[in-house]
């Protein structure tokens, strides 16, 4: 002690925390400890509710939960409560859908099961656009667990599957070794929300149970980092085009690029250019002249 992290709902905060932050005052007092709160952060988490109102009998909104996890399975419900908004708010079981996440959760285990490379293959060989895209989610995910946005990791792995999926049906099929690597980072980010699933895609990769003793994979900075991104380009303060440019264009070049581009050229209509404000890579402020 004292504790990292306390969680816990509103009726805690009104008894069991008051309680014990209680008793670490008095064992500071008699000199048995050296801190004077008991926990170091608190987080109060929010109440699933049904239909705008607390569960109740009297109301008629419970909500069966095994009759829940019989019909969509215990990873699914799990995921449908993470997903469904940050810890700290409500949530209302009307207006969530499990058998949207089931949908998400078979999706992730197809992909396992598509993988054809062998285990070990190296990804630097692999499509490097599904590198690319794998590397950016999985540092995004670290970072949003720092700060306990769990909904949006779950977010962002459902777009992975997505890529991942498009990858395998439109570009490399279930042989390049990137989408292992993508299926792999997927398990591993899954195993957090979705035990169960994750085990399965793990075995399915033909790795050793279990992945939840796998070491959390390292993002390579390099393919984390955006390549190219997409510069507004405005005329009297008004956005007349957008390009996609390198991520470290240069202000010159940004300026060459807006300067030529056709839309550009058509609002200029022939006048002079006053001034040119560059805030490369992202905007180009083009000032006509009289």
């Amino acid at each position: 002690m004292p504790v990292d992290q306390y969680v816990g709902g509103v009726e805690h905060a009104i008894l069991h925390l008051l309680y014990s932050r209680f008793f670490t005052k008095v064992l500071y007092d008699m000199g048995l400890v050296t801190f004077t709160e008991p926990f170091t952060q608190l987080m109060n988490q929010g109440q699933v509710i049904n239909k705008g109102r607390a569960m109740s009998k009297s109301f008629g909104n419970g909500v069966d939960l095994g009759a829940q996890i019989d019909q969509f399975g215990v990873d699914a419900i799990r995921t449908t409560v993470v997903f469904a908004g940050p810890p700290e708010d409500d949530i209302d079981w009307a207006d969530v859908s499990p058998s949207a996440t089931l949908r998400f959760l078979q999706r992730a285990w197809r992909i396992a099961n598509d993988v054809t490379s062998p285990v070990g293959a190296d990804p630097g060989d692999g499509d490097l656009e599904l590198r690319r895209f794998t590397h950016r989610t999985l540092g995004e995910i670290s970072d949003l667990l720092n700060i306990r946005r769990f909904n949006v990791c779950v977010a962002r792995l459902m777009e992975l599957a997505n890529a991942t999926r498009k990858a395998i049906d439109q570009r490399v099929g279930g042989a390049d070794p990137a989408v292992r690597e993508a299926a792999e980072y997927t398990a591993i980010a899954l195993s957090l929300f979705a035990p169960y699933v994750a085990e399965e895609m793990w075995e399915s990769l033909g790795h050793a149970p279990s992945v939840a003793e796998v070491s959390w994979p390292t993002v390579d900075p390099q393919l984390r980092t955006a390549q190219s991104v997409t510069m507004a380009v405005q005329v009297q303060g008004k956005v007349r085009a957008k390009i996609d440019v390198p991520a470290d264009i240069s202000d010159a070049d940004a300026e060459s690029l807006a300067l030529a581009d056709e839309n550009v050229q058509r609002y200029l209509a022939g006048r002079s250019v006053a001034k040119i404000i560059v805030r490369a890579p992202k905007m180009v402020s083009i000032v006509p002249g009289v």
